[in-house]
């Protein structure tokens, strides 16, 4: 089987446009630290600045739905400027610079600080991401592939989630590599308990009981002698620790900033297009305007189901990351490991399983019953409903966050197999498979010529507002039950499959 899949990694690669690895290779960079953000941002917020996790949740929130947001931005200027290669190494240089200042510990020294980095970021991103995603797309306008433009956007992120994969184990081990280095050992409970000494807001019970243990354990094996300074040098190591690990993200900004450097020439340039898109007479343009009416409909309409989607999938970097590190049994096999490295799992799926996703849909395509792109992102709505749902059924009688807090921390004999998250994240990352790499094809081909960077823009804009929704799940989670809060979003999801089906057969029409 492994043999046959990377033999047809091989053949897929084959009919492609030239232009596609260049421009993946070039985003690998950008979902490094993207990953690099997924995996330790919300612990890092709450480890730093001893935030909450619905504290943590609205500045994670406003960051991941500013960084789809400005996409729009990034598509808008690239239209008017014409410019789209310009634009794409000016966001690169820019996140390199947002990157740079959240390594910083002496700079990032209030919770507004560090938003403003992350803004930095974000901009960065804006300007860069849409952009090329629509130079991705142009490439398929040529007839030669345009029958290719489904695989070629699953190849494309097959390939820039390899950056990904690696993300959080690099980050993870800088932040660790650091803490070891001040004399420590790792601990993803201690964090928030030292933030409760130094509060005055720990009890007895748990002072004398779970918090010295566990200071004790990471210690050498001897209780430290002053507590509270124990406390202040932990969580000033754990910190360090954490920025340090954002600057991984640099290096590899500048590798992308190179290749793209490199292979620019043969990517495409939408300012050539619409300098020949020029020579259309009065009545194409008549014509052109009823067409390009319906194929905004139909493209708006999909992005508004695709806000569920993301609201519900970018739980990843959130709830599911703190479930992690509070409900979940962090050892597997006589392994231990940090709750960031669950993070790994949605990349690593992306690149080893695209291809079986796509000899799948090319086995129903010889057969002529492969679905359409429309319907393919209604089936991946409904796997991510069946993800939610297996959170839900897993996380049956486990008690709410307060109670939990209240004693210190579940023992490990009383959290959850980490197969949970593992299996949860399969079917989550599936269904990602099924709706993002199927969905960017489907806006290149909607959308008019005229408009390819503002409705990449578009399609990263309902994600923003997806994303921007991201806090409401980290308030269910710390204020409901644990199994409530994923059957929210087993809801959420199942109402957007209905939707999404619902308008398959007008879809496939203006699609045609």
């Amino acid at each position: 089987m492994s043999l046959l899949i990377t033999n047809y990694r091989i053949t897929m690669l084959k009919d492609q446009p030239k232009g596609l690895i260049p421009a993946a290779l070039a985003n690998m960079g950008e979902r490094f630290g993207f990953y690099t953000m997924m995996a330790i941002l919300t612990l890092f917020l709450m480890s730093k600045f001893g935030l909450d996790g619905e504290e943590a949740g609205h500045l994670y929130s406003i960051f991941y739905g500013a960084i789809y947001i400005l996409a729009l931005v990034g598509g808008l200027i690239a239209d008017v400027t014409k410019n789209y290669k310009g634009t794409i190494i000016a966001g690169l240089v820019v996140m390199s610079l947002g990157y740079l200042l959240l390594a910083m510990p002496a700079l990032i020294v209030s919770k507004y600080i560090a938003l403003g980095a992350l803004l930095v970021i974000a901009f960065g991103n804006g300007l860069f991401k849409g952009n090329l995603q629509a130079l991705v797309g142009q490439l398929y306008d040529n007839e030669q592939y345009k029958s290719k433009r489904d695989s070629g956007f699953q190849i494309f992120y097959m390939f820039i989630n390899i950056g990904a994969c690696i993300a959080p184990f690099t980050a993870v081990w800088v932040r660790n590599k650091f803490v070891e280095m001040q004399g420590f050992a790792y601990n993803a409970d201690l964090p928030g308990l030292c933030h409760q000494l130094l509060n005055r807001a720990m009890s007895e019970e748990v002072f004398s009981g779970r918090f010295s243990d566990l200071a004790t354990k990471v210690s050498g094996g001897v209780l430290p002698t002053d507590l509270e300074q124990f406390a202040e040098e932990y969580l000033n190591a754990f910190n360090t620790g954490f920025h340090y690990a954002f600057s991984v993200a640099i290096a590899a900004m500048l590798i992308s900033l190179i290749i793209f450097l490199a292979y620019k020439r043969i990517l495409p340039d939408p300012k050539t297009k619409k300098e020949e898109a020029k020579t259309i007479d009065k009545a194409e343009v008549k014509q052109d305007a009823k067409e390009i009416k319906q194929r905004l409909y139909a493209l708006f309409a999909v992005f508004a189901v695709v806000i569920f989607f993301w609201f519900s999938f970018h739980q990843n970097g959130l709830t599911l990351t703190m479930f992690a590190k509070d409900y979940t049994r962090l050892s597997l096999f006589g392994w231990n490991f940090s709750a960031e490295i669950f993070q790994s799992v949605n990349p690593f799926i992306v690149v080893f399983f695209t291809p079986i996703v796509m000899m799948l849909f090319s086995a129903l395509a010889k057969r002529g019953k492969e679905p359409s792109t429309p319907r393919k992102i209604g089936i991946g709505m409904g796997l991510a409903a069946l993800g939610f749902l297996v959170m839900a059924i897993g996380s049956l009688g486990l008690p709410k966050l307060a109670e939990v807090h209240a004693m210190g921390g579940l023992p490990d004999e009383v959290r959850v197999t980490p197969w949970l998250l593992f299996a949860t994240y399969f079917i989550l990352t599936i269904a990602e498979l099924f709706i993002s790499p199927l969905g960017l094809s489907f806006v290149s081909k909607v959308a008019p010529a005229h408009l390819q960077g503002l409705m990449q823009g578009c399609w990263l804009g309902a994600t923003a507002i997806g994303n921007f929704s991201l806090f409401l799940g980290a308030m269910m989670y710390e204020n409901i039950s644990i199994s409530v809060t994923w059957t929210v979003f087993v809801v959420v999801c199942a109402i957007s499959m209905v939707a999404m089906f619902a308008m398959v057969k007008w879809l496939e029409r203006v699609a045609k």
